[in-house]
């Protein structure tokens, strides 16, 4: 399928632009030990990614028997010591998915503008793209806690497009997530389901997006 009149692609970050889940996994593992729990399998913390930094931990903490209530100290505890571990892991393993470079390249050389929207906290974004060389390739940037809400909501996505004065119609979300599918087609957008990256073990045409590519660098065929 190719698409008509877009001007905008919004993209999400972790399993779709980058495979983050060996320092998600690590920082995971780190916060578990000092909190005196055994470490869980990489392939089982990357079934917990998608949903931002406080779900990730939740589902830790359940993983190991303990009251995972985000209005808990023990809650608040694990969370800082996770984000403060994965603060100094950001890039350690992590590696951006094959093609993605290149192909964020030529789209915005093609005149597109290209837009971030993901559930991970804000702190992490700018170092992330730094070390990847993607600071400039993106016009406007959202976290998780960047509004109100966040994806599945569709609001992160309808203020991208309000932001950078472009119509719903004029934009197209690319993402690995059913939260990714499921906030552009709350906001009435058209969306691109990659099957490669982390969708809690289901597969992304189970949601229905308007495309579903295997290769990132497929996108290329679609405007």
């Amino acid at each position: 399928m190719q698409f008509d009149n877009k001007t905008l692609v919004i993209f999400d970050l972790d399993g779709t632009l980058l495979d983050s889940a060996p320092d998600l996994a690590l920082a995971i593992n780190l916060m578990l030990t000092d909190l005196g729990f055994e470490a869980a399998p990489e392939p089982v913390i990357r079934s917990w990614v998608g949903n931002g930094a406080q779900t990730l931990v939740s589902r830790a903490l359940q993983y190991c028997g303990c009251d995972s209530s985000q209005d808990s100290s023990h809650f608040n505890d694990a969370l800082v010591i996770f984000l403060a571990h994965y603060q100094a892991h950001l890039t350690t393993h992590s590696v951006l998915y094959n093609g993605v470079f290149d192909t964020l390249m030529q789209l915005k050389q093609s005149g597109l503008q290209l837009a971030l929207v993901t559930n991970k906290p804000m702190r992490f974004i700018d170092p992330i793209l730094s070390d990847f060389k993607l600071r400039d390739v993106f016009s406007i940037t959202l976290g998780g806690d960047s509004l109100a809400v966040k994806k599945p909501h569709p609001e992160p996505l309808l203020h991208t497009c309000e932001q950078l004065g472009t119509s719903v119609e004029q934009a197209v979300m690319v993402g690995d997530s059913k939260n990714d599918i499921l906030a552009a087609k709350a906001a009435n957008m058209q969306s691109v389901g990659l099957t490669y990256g982390y969708n809690y073990n289901e597969a992304i045409s189970l949601q229905s997006p308007d495309v579903v590519l295997d290769e990132f660098s497929h996108l290329l065929q679609c405007f």
